[in-house]
């Protein structure tokens, strides 16, 4: 009953917009196609995920407990440290671009326009 619920939760909260634009970072969620100043980039899965997370919540601390509710679901057993090595990856890759992931520290990531 708990994972019924913890899917429920996690298909309400699925943004109902398509594609996910901020400076020159645009997703398209449908297609699940990211781009960076028009070039598309290659994220993997939970990477994507991750970024359209930060996406939704632009300026909004975000605990490393929260985006794993949100990318992994309730049902994730591993290790709070999973976010920060997505996180790692994740600024690699958007490297360069009008976006920044901050680290605040003792609370988690937020997603910042430069």
């Amino acid at each position: 009953v708990a994972r019924a619920g913890a899917v429920l939760r996690r298909f309400e909260r699925r943004s109902t917009r398509s594609i996910l634009r901020l400076g020159d970072v645009t997703l398209d969620v449908t297609s699940r196609v990211a781009s960076v100043s028009d070039e598309p980039i290659t994220l993997r899965l939970k990477e994507f995920d991750l970024l359209a997370a930060l996406l939704e919540n632009v300026n909004i601390a975000l605990t490393r407990e929260r985006l794993l509710e949100m990318v992994w679901g309730y049902d994730f057993y591993g290790d709070t440290r999973t976010v920060d090595v997505h996180i790692a990856r994740l600024r690699d890759k958007i490297k360069g671009s009008a976006l920044e992931i901050e680290t605040v520290w003792g609370i988690g990531y937020k997603l910042v326009q430069t």
